[in-house]
């Protein structure tokens, strides 16, 4: 998602998955309408968005210009400084992605994503289809491009992957869990949990204070999870579209 005064970021890999020019943003009171002068001036079709709850005024404006509500995102944080990583334990091994593991992962994910309902399944003029591919396609570049992941952990049992998590380093004071997704016979496991804490302590080593996750607002599963390891809602934004 872009950040900035006025910047939007073309997005290749939607503009290919499906077929119209697609850019991101992040909207801020200030910047709505220079914004959408930047989709004119690069044809854009289809602008995704993010904008902070706290800012009704603006997500009034931007539903006056045709902008449509496709879920809202909440962000929960983990003091890493003041705050005890707890303990866990999995009939598992938790352990670093390996190149020979990208197959599996993708399978996984597949398996995981399909029908995830998303922003991108929450558009009817999108492919439900290529909406499963996006999650897929998301998990395997986080195994090839340290601007998507910085790192990949993988949960292995009987020397089958039924899980993976992706990790990013967003500074030097934050870790982020990016993109988890469990096979779905492995569901139910404590594989979840499992990665949280192994991101946590991922987070730690790299000396950063805090740790964040997000998810869809109605996605109450995970963040009872997290609820219960001790992360405390951060912030949350609305995700919108806008087609031109």
């Amino acid at each position: 998602m872009a950040s900035g005064e006025d910047a939007i970021a073309f997005s290749q890999v939607d503009t290919e998955r499906f077929g119209v020019r697609v850019a991101r943003a992040l909207i801020t009171p200030e910047n709505l309408f220079r914004v959408m002068a930047s989709c004119a001036a690069q044809t854009i079709s289809l602008l995704i968005v993010r904008c902070a709850t706290q800012n009704l005024s603006t997500v009034q404006k931007m539903e006056g210009l045709g902008f449509l509500l496709m879920d809202t995102l909440v962000y929960y944080s983990f003091d890493l400084v003041k705050r005890q990583i707890p303990s866990h334990s999995v009939d598992a091994q938790v352990r670093k992605f390996l190149p020979e593991d990208r197959v599996q992962i993708e399978r996984v994910a597949a398996e995981a994503f399909a029908g995830y309902y998303g922003h991108y399944h929450a558009d009817p003029k999108l492919d439900s289809r290529k909406c499963d591919e996006g999650y897929v396609s998301w998990a395997v570049r986080s195994c090839t491009s340290k601007e998507v992941a910085t790192e990949v952990l993988v949960a292995e049992r009987d020397h089958q992957i039924i899980g993976f998590a992706t990790l990013r380093s967003n500074s030097p004071e934050e870790g982020e869990g990016v993109l988890f997704g469990v096979a779905p016979e492995a569901q139910g496991l404590g594989i979840y949990r499992a990665f949280m804490v192994n991101g946590m302590l991922w987070s730690s080593e790299k000396n950063a204070k805090r740790m964040v996750v997000s998810t869809q607002i109605n996605n109450l599963a995970v963040q009872k999870v997290w609820c219960r390891l001790g992360f405390e809602p951060a912030r949350s934004y609305y995700t919108f579209h806008k087609w031109f």
